[in-house]
Order: structure tokens, then sequence, then C-alpha cells
């Protein structure tokens, strides 16, 4: 797992993949923090979006927002406490513009954000900051504190099965887009990584 250990407008771990046009997403990632103002989970960005696709914790209670091109949507109702590790999935699809987000197993409903245009790059993906701008613009209001791990992206709208699997660690395909398993990454600044915390039975 990824640590972020304290609050800075710097300290950042940058993903690397070679996919540069994407006509749908789905990211799942596992998050713990004791954070209670708004932060940012994952942040994709292009040149001409600096959301290109961004997932959003807001500060208002169980409000998790989603951009997609610069165009976004809030999610509410979500059960998001405090120091529990969390799974979330994020999914869109160009050809309905329909978007989705999952939350420790449980659906949210859908909404319309973005359709008919592809996610095109040269694509910048960060964990930890919010990019303003492609590739920087951090500042430490949007930071994220805490642990990350087991993030997954892939190019496609997985199936609520394969989601349900990511949810309880069972098996699942892996993201074609980002492994957790064979990730690619640069990390700056004070990030740590550890093995992951897993209950003992």
């Amino acid at each position: 797992m990824f640590i972020f250990p304290r609050e800075t407008s710097t300290a950042h771990v940058r993903l690397t993949t070679t996919k540069q046009d994407l006509r749908a997403v789905t990211v799942c990632l596992r998050s713990f923090t004791d954070l209670q103002r708004s932060y940012t989970l994952f942040s994709l960005a292009t040149p001409s979006a600096s959301n290109g696709f961004l997932i959003f914790k807001s500060d208002h209670n169980n409000e998790i927002g989603l951009w997609v091109r610069d165009q976004n949507q809030y999610f509410r109702g979500q059960n998001y406490k405090l120091n529990t590790w969390h799974s979330l999935c994020s999914i869109w699809d160009s050809a309905s513009g329909l978007a989705q987000l999952w939350l420790d197993g449980k659906p949210s409903s859908l909404r319309l954000i973005s359709s008919g245009s592809s996610i095109s790059g040269p694509i910048i993906i960060v964990l930890g900051q919010d990019q303003d701008t492609h590739g920087g613009g951090f500042v430490i209001e949007d930071s994220f504190m805490g642990m990350l791990s087991d993030v997954h992206m892939w190019d496609y709208a997985i199936s609520p099965c394969e989601i349900q699997n990511y949810m309880v660690d069972q098996t699942f395909t892996s993201g074609n887009v980002l492994n957790w398993r064979a990730l690619e990454f640069q990390i700056i600044g004070p990030v740590l990584i550890e093995d992951e915390q897993k209950s003992c039975y």
C-alpha cells in the first residue's frame, strides 16, 4: 500500500500507462483515512481537461464526486466512515455517458456525466493530489492523507460480478490500464510503501 503520512502540496505517486484513448473507464481502489475535509482519491488529467477522470471525496458527509472531461456528478448517501478501509469502484462509458459508483459492494444510482467523446491523451495519472493543471497545480487543501492500495483501471466497464469479486478481494481480472500487481509508478515527496494491513482469521 502507499502511505501518505502528512498533508502536503507536493507528495504524490505518478502512475504510468501506455493507454492514451479511453472510451470507457473503470477505476477501483481501496482507501483508509481520518481526513474530515475534502480530498482527492484519483486524478487523471489530459491537456484539454485537468479533471479528465477524477474521484473526489467531498467534505459534505457521505458525498463522493466523479468528474469526467471536466463535467461532474455527486453521488450522495455514501456510507464513507473514518478510520475504515473502503473499497471503491467508479465506472463511466462514453457511448451512453452514464456513470456509477460502487462503495463497499453497494451500487449508486446511474448518473449522466459526459457522452460522445473519449478521454484522449497524453494522460497523466496521479495519486495523492488533485491536478488543477496537466501534471501539476497541486494544493494542500485537496491532498490525500492516509493509505491507498489495490489500484486497478480498465478501459471498459467491468461487470457487477467482477466488481463484487474485487470488493471482497476474490479472484478478478486485473486492470488492463493500471494493474496493481504489476504497477509502474514514480514516487515524488514523502510517500511510503508498506505491506497492506490484512485482517487475520
